[in-house]
Formats: structure tokens, sequence, C-alpha cells
């Protein structure tokens, strides 16, 4: 049979039983984990390689060729996006790249390279007061993807996103697409293009 007779869809992961929504004290974030629930799984006051956040969040997604069958399958892919979120006094670029370099290192630490990864992502936004002028520059011009064993194992990308919820304020990087997820004055349904269109449909 020709690939036209095969059947390319998402396979859900094996996953324990559907766990109650952590409960934050920070109304923003919880509005916010209201948002992402239905395809994140979230965690409250999580520790990565000895930096705390506020909120994680981890969205996995696996896909294959089926033929008649789950059990005859090819083509597995792997995806996966892990999101620390928490509060900060303020931030400077300086900052940022610290969170680019967590990025890295939590990449080298987690990330199983093998042909069945196609992509990781680490997604680090900082909810601030205000967001400076330079960090608006940083944020929306950057853009850090490693290819592994030159692509043959997929990639991972580090993405950045700042909002300021008082000011109605967000930037995020280039495929930062879970910062709609953070602006809360936006409505997601009224705008079907562009960053919020692409996370409207992520989410469903």
């Amino acid at each position: 049979m020709s690939d036209r007779d095969a059947t390319e869809r998402a396979v859900e992961s094996a996953e324990p039983p559907e766990q109650e929504l952590p409960t934050w004290e920070d109304g923003f974030l919880q509005r916010v984990a209201n948002r992402l629930q239905y395809n994140y799984d979230l965690e409250r006051d999580y520790a990565a390689d000895g930096e705390r956040f506020d909120l994680y969040g981890r969205l996995y997604v696996e896909s294959q060729k089926q033929f008649l069958h789950r059990s005859i399958n090819w083509a597995n892919y792997e995806t996966s996006e892990h999101l620390f979120a928490r509060r900060a006094d303020g931030v400077s670029t300086a900052d940022l790249d610290a969170l680019v370099a967590l990025g890295h290192d939590l990449a080298e630490a987690w990330i199983d390279a093998d042909e069945e990864h196609q992509g990781t992502e680490f997604t680090f936004v900082l909810v601030v007061p205000s967001i400076p002028d330079e960090v608006h520059s940083y944020v929306s011009g950057f853009r850090d993807r490693t290819l592994l064993k030159y692509g043959y194992y997929g990639s991972y990308e580090v993405n950045l996103a700042v909002v300021a919820p008082d000011q109605e304020d967000a930037v995020g990087s280039s495929e930062a697409d879970v910062t709609a997820a953070f602006e809360l004055w936006r409505d997601l349904d009224a705008e079907p293009t562009g960053l919020l269109g692409r996370l409207r449909a992520l989410l469903g």
C-alpha cells in the first residue's frame, strides 16, 4: 500500500489519571492556568536546576503514521514544550540571558536525543510591573534554535516572553506562541490570525 492508505494522527501518550488543577494565590497566574489546563500538565512552585518558578507546564504530543491498526505504525515523532513562569520585581537583558543559559542546561539534561525526537521547546515567561524598551527589543528579536546531530535527532528551542499585566503589555519571541495565554486583556476568539490565532488553534 502507498502512503495514501496510511493515516497520520496525534496519539495521546500514556498519562496518569487526570489531576485537579493546582491553586495559585496569584490571581493572574490562576487565570492563566485556567486557560492552559486542557493542554498542559501544570504544577506550582516548581524547581528546575536550582531555579524556582511559580508555574510550570508540560505539553507533550506524539504523532505517528498508522495502517489499519495503531500497532502497525511508523514515522513516530515526539514534540514537547516545557513552560516556566514566575513573578519578578523587574527584568533586564541579563536576566533573560540567564534564563536562556538555563534552557540550554535543561536541554542537555532532559532531552533523550534519538530518531523519534522531533522537537522540544523551553519557554520562559517573566511577569513584571513594566517592560523596559531594551527588553522589548531584545525579546521581539530573539530566537535560539539548536539542531541535534545536524537535525537527525530533531531540535530544541529556547523561547522568551515578558508580560506586564497591569500595563496590558506583553512581548514574546518569535516562537513563543503561548505568550497569548498570558494576555488576559485579549480575547483569543476575537483574533483568528497571527500569534493569538496559532495559540487558539493549539488550545482547540
